[in-house]
């Protein structure tokens, strides 16, 4: 009785956090947006790749955005942060995730399961309520609360699972949710459609995880799932990189979406004009990144199939042709062609050797590249909220914190970041590192502005 009971609560919360009813105002030019969370952000890729989404697919507003996930965090921990970490970014909008580790792990296989789980509850909300109270002194600055991604306590692939945390984690994204409607401030939900792709994807593969291998930290294929949950949010499904359309036999152009169409010529069947894009597609990339993470991004596509239609569609089509035809654009063979594949359309987004999609490509490294010099950052914080706090040393940074850093080391973790701190504990460094950062950013911004391309249609003899 107690798991029927179980199941039609978690259904319940499933049905009332539905991704359709989410509507998040897209961010805009000059934004400053501050991701805040636990290791799931900070050591992850979401955040990253809805900026990379904004850099290809609106070029010409530029803003910042930053990870303040920090390891480990709770909203005890989160709200001990605020000021030094967080609100000393200045930004303009600030969204908050929290509840993975609110909601604790091994006694739920222990002998008091319900009372931990409600003694755990009560203590995320308590200390919520406190940051609640921070952030509506910051009537400035817009909210978005984010329903963390669950816990995955259905996965068949190992028998390592915390029985019923994730209820306990929707119940902590419900009341996230309903301070969200009472503060007049905006609510993104992973944990209900993430659940959901769980339970769909395990009736076939009972071993599959969007949630990585140890149910907890989504690998980079599971971060963009809570990158397209974010986007879509924003309204960003349907909006195209461009989509033209051309009638070849009359030179017509018949559609020309996001995008400029000229110099339209057909001479003894070849088929010329320059093409214009005001986006460029969004680049999937096959790497695998991440300390611990094995999957790459592009590996979502299993899950959401749709993200190319919704979210990273250059949808091409000449009309009035008959036979068979090489595109080419800039003078490189991208495919060849049937015309009625051509008069149907094809998604010039899904060709990685496109030379709109290797500038993109170039982006994304440039953008990854800021991100490894800001997971270091990262770290940093873990130290000195995690460590040097406890020791009345935060930010202290002299002689004496670092000798206390050594005497610490019988800390795995703080042993583990030996080498970083001799680094970073240096104020000339850090400021290297975020000259990095902004100079990555800066030539970004002035790289990601699309191109004319010329398109060629040469029919195969």
């Amino acid at each position: 009785m107690k798991k029927i009971a179980i199941f039609a609560l978690l259904a319940a919360l499933l049905m009332t956090l539905d991704i359709s009813a989410q509507q998040v105002a897209p961010f805009k030019k000059g934004d400053r947006v501050t991701f805040v969370g636990n290791s799931i952000t900070d050591g992850g890729h979401y955040h990253s790749y809805i900026w990379l989404y904004y850099m290809t697919h609106f070029p010409y507003e530029e803003m910042w955005m930053a990870n303040c996930g920090v390891g480990g965090d709770t909203s005890l921990e989160i709200l001990n942060r605020l000021d030094g970490d967080v609100f000393a970014k200045r930004p303009t909008v600030l969204t908050l995730t929290f509840g993975m580790n609110d909601s604790g792990y091994f006694e739920y296989n222990g002998d008091e399961p319900e009372k931990f789980a409600a003694a755990k509850l009560a203590q995320s909300r308590k200390y919520f309520l406190e940051i609640e109270k921070r952030l509506k002194a910051r009537p400035e600055t817009r909210m978005i609360m984010i329903g963390t991604s669950p816990y995955d306590q259905t996965s068949t692939f190992n028998d390592n699972i915390f029985r019923n945390k994730n209820n306990t984690m929707g119940k902590i994204v419900a009341f996230q949710d309903s301070a969200a409607k009472a503060n007049n401030w905006e609510f993104v939900d992973f944990w209900a459609p993430m659940t959901r792709i769980n339970e769909e994807q395990q009736k076939t593969d009972p071993k599959f995880t969007i949630c990585g291998n140890d149910r907890v930290h989504p690998d980079n294929d599971g971060h963009l799932v809570m990158a397209y949950l974010f986007l879509k949010a924003q309204g960003m499904a349907g909006k195209k990189v461009a989509d033209v359309q051309v009638n070849a036999r009359t030179r017509q152009v018949l559609r020309s979406e996001n995008c400029d169409i000229s110099n339209v010529e057909n001479r003894s069947g070849v088929l010329t004009f320059d093409y214009l894009a005001h986006s460029l597609p969004y680049p999937l990339d096959t790497i695998p990144r991440g300390w611990e993470y094995h999957r790459q991004q592009a590996a979502a596509l299993k899950v959401i199939p749709q993200f190319m239609e919704e979210m990273d569609n250059e949808a091409f089509s000449v009309t009035g042709l008959k036979g068979t035809y090489q595109l080419l654009i800039d003078g490189q063979l991208i495919d060849t062609f049937t015309a009625d594949q051509l008069g149907k359309g094809i998604n010039l987004a899904t060709y990685r050797h496109t030379p709109q999609y290797v500038q993109a490509k170039i982006i994304m490294e440039l953008n990854e590249n800021r991100w490894e010099i800001e997971r270091q950052f990262r770290d940093y914080t873990w130290l000195q909220y995690n460590f040097f706090r406890k020791k009345g040393m935060l930010e202290q940074n002299d002689e004496q914190a670092a000798r206390t850093f050594r005497m610490g080391q019988d800390d795995a973790w703080v042993a583990a970041k030996r080498g970083l701190y001799d680094k970073m504990i240096h104020k000339e460094v850090r400021d290297m590192y975020i000259r990095q950062m902004d100079m990555i950013v800066e030539r970004i911004y002035q790289i990601n502005k699309p191109q004319v391309r010329k398109i060629t249609l040469t029919p195969v003899k």
